[in-house]
């Protein structure tokens, strides 16, 4: 799901940041503020781009012609995926005063010549790139959940995806390295980290001995006992390790919540597609987790009208959601990259993609709406955020009646659902 919110409130003086796209971008989006307010770049405002879909670079480029009219003394820069795959059409708007590709927006030495340089494009070949940027974060503001990059970049090549050419190649963060900053969020009062990457299940294969993401897990969580709630970005189903497997059947501190890169539910797709994974394999995954874990919720990434998808190939990805039991569904209509194979597909027509995509999201709020109301009068254990809102463990969205304080674990019950939302209050 694309998103665009200022990291920081636009009445305060500072740098802000226009965000797109992904956890890791949301991440990366308050490194670069930090960054930008320790070199005094007050007047600075950082779009911060997805490249997934072309209405995502559509909201970007609406989001840079929004900021110049609203902030016409500032500074414009715009960094991130879309900014790396064109930068020449973001430096042709005249809105825009710097274009920075992926490979130096974290780097601590271009903030600190940001402060005089004014190059008008600052983008390398991100192809190049081999080491994670050398980063660590105290906290989100705003946030009691924190997420921890743990991998970057993508060594697989799906035929629809242009991320790995905005990310470059797979590389993983030292397992050390995590575990710091797993502790300096901790002790800066984070309950909840997420574990984060662009593809998160190839953790490892580039560092010595190859540690699998499983393995990681675990050594966050002894070296971190303080840490109250571990979660995972999106899984590939395929990579799932041992590890991995043995951790989510008897580790409580990771939550029964797994969200998976399913993208098809039909086998003829998905190798076009070229994914690594059948419909059957979903299927029985999901199974035997839950199986593992009772109560393990699922959600997943689908496109809808990807080239040549028949309506009996859609109906696959359709029957899929309550085959292998999907909650919580992130819908994408296919979007055409230029530059990957799919886009020189036979191509479906955009009313026949949206309808789709429309039929898939009925579908997962149906789903959802039932999963809800079976929590209803059930106990939960819930993250209180901000406004009396939070999630459940298994990530249920949660409104408390009373609005308790933000940032703790709270023993709740639910009265009702409310516009796909538990409503409830604290246990007595």
């Amino acid at each position: 799901m694309t998103i665009g919110l200022p990291e920081v409130p636009a009445d305060r003086r500072g740098p802000e940041v226009i965000t797109f796209g992904c956890r890791l971008n949301t991440l990366e989006s308050e490194v670069m503020r930090r960054a930008a307010e320790a070199e005094g770049l007050n007047d600075l405002v950082i779009v911060h781009t997805c490249a997934v879909t072309v209405e995502a670079e559509r909201q970007a480029r609406q989001a840079i012609r929004r900021a110049r009219r609203e902030r016409p003394e500032a500074r414009i820069l715009v960094t991130g995926c879309s900014a790396q795959i064109s930068p020449e059409g973001y430096a042709a708007m005249a809105e825009v005063d710097q274009v920075v590709g992926n490979g130096r927006k974290l780097d601590p030495e271009l903030w600190r010549a940001l402060a005089g340089e004014h190059a008008r494009v600052i983008v390398d070949d991100v192809m190049a790139v081999r080491e994670t940027a050398g980063h660590l974060v105290d906290g989100l503001e705003g946030r009691t959940r924190a997420f921890v990059q743990v991998q970057q970049g993508c060594d697989h090549r799906c035929t629809f995806c242009i991320i790995p050419y905005g990310r470059g190649p797979s590389r993983s963060v030292p397992a050390g390295t995590v575990v710091a900053q797993a502790r300096r969020l901790v002790e800066a009062g984070h309950l909840e980290l997420v574990l984060t990457g662009v593809d998160l299940t190839s953790y490892g294969k580039d560092l010595p001995g190859r540690p699998s993401l499983g393995q990681l897990v675990r050594r966050v969580l002894r070296l971190v006992p303080e840490v109250s709630r571990l979660r995972l970005s999106s899984l590939d189903p395929a990579e799932l390790d041992p590890d991995l497997v043995a951790l989510i059947a008897d580790e409580p501190r990771l939550m029964p919540h797994l969200h998976l890169s399913v993208q098809a539910g039909d086998d003829l797709i998905l190798k076009r597609m070229k994914r690594r994974h059948s419909r059957d394999d979903v299927v029985r995954l999901c199974a035997r987790l839950r199986q593992l874990r009772p109560g393990l919720v699922f959600g997943a990434d689908l496109i809808a009208g990807f080239p040549t998808e028949t309506e009996a190939m859609f109906a696959n990805t359709l029957t899929l959601i309550e085959d292998a039991e999907l909650t919580y569904l992130h819908v994408f209509p296919y979007s055409a990259r230029a530059g990957t194979p799919a886009a020189r597909m036979p191509q479906l027509p955009k009313p026949v993609r949206r309808e789709r995509a429309a039929r898939l999201r009925a579908a997962g709020e149906r789903r959802l709406r039932g999963y809800l109301e079976g929590e209803v009068g059930r106990p939960a254990r819930v993250l209180v955020e901000a406004h009396g809102r939070g999630r459940t463990e298994a990530f249920a969205p949660f409104r408390f009646a009373e609005a308790p304080l933000p940032g703790g674990i709270v023993d709740a019950v639910a009265e009702r659902v409310e516009n796909d939302m538990l409503l409830g209050r604290a246990a007595a």
